[in-house]
């Protein structure tokens, strides 16, 4: 269920950046441009570091426990 939950949320974080790419929340920030690239970057950076994580294993989910203690 995490695996599936973190998938999930790098579609809506990915997402989320090309819908600030594209000027889809133009509406909440008429005049602040430099809010749509920077939005829009971080978003895409963000989703595609957690897809990293998730994918390569970095991420403990259940099952995968680190065992630091």
């Amino acid at each position: 269920m995490r695996n599936i939950f973190g998938i999930i949320m790098i579609i809506i974080y990915v997402g989320v950046g090309v819908l600030f790419f594209c000027g889809y929340f133009d509406i909440l920030f008429p005049t602040w441009k430099w809010v749509r690239w920077v939005g829009g970057a971080l978003f895409t950076v963000y989703g595609l570091w957690r897809a990293y994580r998730q994918f390569k294993g970095i991420d403990p989910g259940y099952g995968n426990e680190r065992d630091d203690q």
